[in-house]
């Protein structure tokens, strides 16, 4: 489910989960937007009973949506020039039509959650 820009609809989107979840713990996870973070929010997450983690900030690689965008844009707009924009947003959902079949093999590996952590290794202050 995608949430949009605004307060009113984050939180009607905290709604519609929590009725999906039909009990169960439920945990969302945001990417630290100011909407999502605001006083509505967080207040009507924790009377459903829902936990808000957020990601780090200037973490895309943790967020999946931020490395399809990146595979997207590497597949059908980088270095691509197109006369109009209609043949612009053909080559967008073409690439995004092909995911399951022509880039499933890619997407397994790239639409995961796992990924390599770095734990107590010493950070250089520049």
């Amino acid at each position: 489910m995608t949430v949009t820009s605004t307060p009113s609809r984050c939180a009607r989107c905290c709604g519609t989960v929590a009725a999906a979840g039909v009990g169960l713990p439920i945990t969302l996870v945001l990417d630290n937007a100011r909407y999502q973070k605001c006083a509505l929010v967080q207040n009507l997450a924790s009377s459903l009973g829902i936990e808000l983690l957020y990601l780090p900030s200037y973490s895309p690689n943790l967020n999946l949506i931020e490395r399809l965008w990146r595979f997207v844009r590497k597949q059908s707009l980088d270095s691509i020039y197109y006369e109009d924009f209609a043949r612009f947003t053909a080559a967008i959902d073409q690439c995004l039509d092909d995911l399951s079949t022509v880039h499933k093999r890619e997407m397994e590996t790239l639409m995961t959650h796992r990924f390599q952590t770095f734990e107590n290794v010493p950070l250089l202050a520049a």
